[in-house]
């Protein structure tokens, strides 16, 4: 009864993701115990794009991995809508920082692998991976090998992967980290197109401050370790945006607040 209450009142807030005290404690091989996550409070409506920036090491990708269900809690709860998250779910896709694109997989078999693992690879998911491969300017490479790709055609393809099932929420671990800052700005204006074609919960870590400005409603700024939040920044900029938002005042505004969050943290960590 509870968990039916908790469900129709997530619905209507229109809320997808609520964390009340979420805890991890890591258990190291020498039997340490390491805080990494300590009481975080978040909610996260359907439909938002949340980046989230903080130092190395502060919990970013734990925090993720206990979304994605990849990854057990300590304490606290953490739910999607309405439901506590227990392990993997199927409403889920995930982005990590390499493609992790099968070498002996063609392009369009690499995209369709998750829909192969759930029985579910018909005429109708076929043409949606090929529409979303040509979305993000892929069309024609279906019958690529990786190799043959660059990073970035790579990386896009590994979007595509994760969109294919229309999962309502999108995890995306640093997916852009590797590339060069050409290409990222690329990649970038590609995924918020892809956002805008399919939309969709989207939460992103990034080390990038003006990557998480461009890219987002909201900006989840965490502390050093143990990681919680230390404040939420809401980005009010209109969309669609373009490469040259980044040189306007206003941008520069939220990325200086947010840098100035992060400095002051690293120095009380210090």
């Amino acid at each position: 009864m509870m968990m039916e209450q908790n469900i129709a009142q997530a619905a209507q807030k229109g809320e997808l993701i609520r964390a009340n005290g979420l805890r991890k404690v890591y258990t190291t091989d020498t039997g340490d115990k390491v805080l990494a996550l300590k009481e975080v409070d978040f909610s996260i409506r359907d439909g938002e794009f949340i980046s989230i920036v903080g130092p190395s090491g502060c919990g970013k990708s734990t925090l993720l991995k206990i979304m994605a269900g990849l990854l057990g809690y300590s304490a606290g709860d953490i739910s999607i809508s309405g439901r506590s998250i227990k392990g993997p779910h199927h409403d889920v896709g995930v982005v990590f920082q390499a493609p992790v694109l099968l070498p002996w997989r063609t392009i369009l078999q690499n995209v369709l692998l998750p829909s192969e693992f759930r029985g579910r690879v018909d005429k109708k998911v076929q043409d949606r991976a090929r529409e979303l491969l040509a979305l993000v300017g892929l069309s024609g490479f279906e019958n690529r090998y990786p190799h043959e790709l660059s990073g970035g055609m790579q990386q896009r393809a590994s979007i595509v992967r994760a969109l294919v099932q229309d999962p309502k929420l999108l995890l995306m671990d640093e997916p852009f980290g590797a590339l060069d800052a050409l290409t990222r700005d690329q990649m970038n204006v590609e995924l918020l197109k892809l956002w805008s074609h399919s939309p969709k919960t989207i939460i992103f870590i990034t080390h990038s401050i003006a990557e998480a400005v461009f890219l987002s409603d909201r900006v989840f700024v965490m502390t050093p370790r143990p990681g919680k939040l230390d404040e939420i920044i809401e980005v009010d900029l209109p969309r669609p945006r373009a490469l040259s938002m980044v040189n306007t005042d206003a941008f520069g505004v939220y990325a200086g607040r947010i840098r100035k969050l992060l400095h002051a943290s690293e120095d009380i960590a210090g």
